[in-house]
């Protein structure tokens, strides 16, 4: 079963006091690159979190937001009431001795040096491991999304090997017709510039079985098979990440094709060769898709 790169994950728990959020974006990408948003209670845990997510979603580019409310609402930040306190109290007698109206000071303190500083709190051990039920149930939803989707572009790629395999069954067909239309066409041309009768058979023979061998393309279609039959193989394979390895064989298939096109000079098989051409660039599109 394929996966694909691209998913979606969400998860949310309350749990005592704290509601855990994740969210988790994953769009193509040829390495693992994440973005990682998280508040600083989880600072201590970013090593352990960034380990979670390589090892569950292996390669492409993650956008992962984390969110901890406290009673609903986030607490990012430690407010000192009792230096807003003391700084009221002085602006007050301060104001009252100027006359001076005190309505809008608080707005004024509030942006006064260690007021508002960030909170120092961490999450304890405990609040981690249920954080972390949290974030691997966002993973497991996203990964059922990235399945959701592999088997789509599987069904897909599918059909478009054996299109390809379709193809080279009707040019193993053409391919008798072709090598004696091939032969005709060199005696009518040597017997137009040479002469029937001046034909030499022997070296005829022998250069028609050297220049057969150099268009002969009996040995490609049989690597085509091959490539083709691998690459459903390697799609039923367990392991999840196999993007880049389909994408290596799919460039072995379009290498025998090209062969197969530059050695044909038949226009029936030229028919074939562009078809299964047009067949494997959509493979290859949908290919960077895969996990």
């Amino acid at each position: 079963m394929l996966k694909s790169m691209t998913g979606f994950g969400r998860a949310e728990q309350t749990v005592n006091e704290k509601t855990f959020l994740v969210e988790i974006k994953a769009l193509n990408g040829k390495q693992f690159e994440l973005q990682l948003r998280l508040p600083a209670l989880l600072r201590p845990f970013e090593f352990e979190i960034r380990n979670t997510l390589q090892e569950h979603l292996v390669r492409g580019t993650i956008d992962c937001m984390l969110i901890i409310k406290q009673n609903g609402t986030s607490k990012p930040v430690n407010i000192n009431t009792d230096l807003i306190k003391a700084y009221y109290i002085q602006i007050e007698t301060l104001a009252s001795e100027l006359k001076i109206d005190t309505n809008s000071v608080l707005s004024a303190i509030l942006r006064l040096p260690e007021v508002i500083t960030p909170t120092n709190d961490i999450l304890s051990e405990l609040d981690f491991v249920e954080f972390n039920k949290v974030l691997l149930d966002a993973l497991n939803n996203l990964n059922k999304h990235r399945a959701e989707e592999g088997s789509v572009l599987q069904k897909d790629l599918l059909s478009r090997i054996a299109i390809i395999n379709e193809q080279e069954e009707a040019i193993v067909k053409l391919e008798p017709n072709r090598e004696k239309r091939i032969k005709d066409e060199i005696n009518q041309l040597l017997e137009k510039h040479v002469g029937k009768e001046n034909i030499d058979n022997n070296r005829m023979e022998q250069e028609l079985i050297y220049y057969m061998e150099k268009i002969d393309i009996h040995e490609e279609q049989i690597r085509l098979r091959q490539h083709c039959n691998y690459f459903k193989s390697v799609i039923q394979e367990k392991d999840e990440a196999k993007g880049k390895k389909l994408s290596f064989i799919l460039q072995e298939i379009g290498r025998e094709i090209n062969t197969t096109g530059s050695k044909a000079y038949d226009a029936d098989i030229q028919k074939c060769v562009v078809a299964m051409k047009n067949e494997l660039e959509k493979a290859k599109e949908q290919v960077l898709n895969i996990l």
